[in-house]
Parts: C-alpha cells; structure tokens; sequence
C-alpha cells in the first residue's frame, strides 16, 4: 500500500474502550520491556539498517509515559461520559522467588 499524500478523504471512528484499554496494556508492554536487564541506559540504539537512524532510550520512554497518560486522561474522559466515575484496572501480585 502506498503512502497518503494528504489527510483529504480520510476518515474514522471514536476509539472504543476496549481499544483505549489495549492501547494502555500495549503501552505497559512497552515500557516493561524497557525497564527490563538495564536498558534504559542513555545509550542509544540502532533503528532498522540505517546506521544513521538511532534512539535514546530515555527519550523513548519519556514518549510511552506521556502517549499513556493521554490515553489514560481519553479513558477517564470516557467513562465519566459512560456513567462510571473512574476506569477500573485489575491487579495482581505474585510472589517470585529464585530455585537454588
């Protein structure tokens, strides 16, 4: 598929909450992965094979926050609209321990 041109013509829906939500979790997905072994060092990484294009991990994660806290402000906004005073996530906690 080619790339638009312009934004003429182009049209959509109001995300569901369902989407909002599995944007969230994607965001967290995310943002774990990140998190994880160390890699939120301020070195930066090679994007694709151009050896030029690169990312800083710290900036990377300042994106994933604040997209998550404009998708969590959307779902808020959206329950409030729905009837439900704030949007409601299920917890858990696991206890992990290491074998010897």
């Amino acid at each position: 598929m080619s790339d638009l041109e312009s934004l003429a013509g182009v049209v959509g829906s109001e995300l569901s909450t369902e989407q909002i939500h599995a944007i969230l979790n994607q965001i967290d997905l995310d943002v774990l992965n990140l998190v994880r072994d160390g890699k939120l060092s301020a070195l930066k990484y090679a994007v694709g094979t151009d050896p030029k294009a690169s990312v800083d991990r710290k900036a990377n994660l300042e994106a994933l926050l604040k997209a998550r806290k404009q998708y969590e402000e959307l779902l808020r906004e959206r329950m409030k609209r729905e009837g439900n005073a704030e949007p409601g996530w299920e917890v858990s906690r696991a206890d992990v321990w290491e074998r010897s």
